[in-house]
């Protein structure tokens, strides 16, 4: 198991858009990877999931993975949270 944090420097936080992309590149590995944010967790291949954390601008999330490829998922997904800026 592997898990980082991050900022979410969006600043709708993780709403629709950002939360679509995430949950499609998270859908590209074979890893379970979850998003935690305030005590909560969430499965990112699932649109609902994410969306219903609530993440905010500048919210410290937590990115975990564990699998085959988990080392790659945590890192493709945590640079993808720090790029979604608007």
């Amino acid at each position: 198991m592997v898990s980082k944090e991050v900022i979410v420097k969006n600043s709708t936080g993780l709403h629709a858009r950002p939360a679509t992309l995430l949950v499609k590149k998270a859908s590209a590995f074979k890893s379970d990877i979850s998003l935690e944010f305030n005590g909560k967790k969430a499965n990112v291949k699932s649109l609902i999931g994410v969306l219903s954390l609530g993440v905010t601008k500048d919210a410290n999330v937590t990115v975990t993975a564990s699998g085959d490829d988990e080392t790659l998922a945590v890192e493709e997904i945590v640079k993808l949270i720090a790029s979604l800026e608007e």
